[in-house]
């Protein structure tokens, strides 16, 4: 059996580890054992923010429409029930964005779904 020699396999899998955790504080950045212990740590942190970031992004859509439908004199489950009984298919973002940047697009909706409603 030849002597097998895994410096250059161990060098470059502590090289991997030590880049990845560039922009850690303390000895996580450089020290391989708490680097990878960090590292583990912040890829359940990133795993986990990647799903909460979609909720807190509509939860955001929602407060949105909200202000805008009652600057209106809506609520916003009557703007959304009113939404549905007109038959018009916006998802949230696309309404957060009307309600910010096109007040008069965001106004003409909401006098279809006043319409729908009364």
């Amino acid at each position: 059996m030849s002597r097998v020699k895994r410096g250059l396999t161990a060098h470059a899998r502590h090289r991997k580890v030590i880049n990845l955790s560039k922009g850690f504080v303390g000895r996580s950045k450089n020290c391989f054992r708490s680097a990878i212990e960090r590292l583990e740590k912040s890829m359940q942190y990133a795993y986990r923010d990647r799903r909460a970031k979609k909720r807190d992004f509509r939860r955001l859509w929602i407060v949105r429409i909200n202000a805008a439908a009652r600057e209106h004199g809506l609520k916003y489950s009557q703007f959304i029930c009113g939404l549905a009984k007109a038959n018009i298919v916006i998802d949230r973002k696309v309404l957060s964005e009307l309600a910010i940047n096109d007040k008069a697009a965001f106004k003409e909706i909401v006098s279809k779904v006043k319409a729908v409603l009364s």
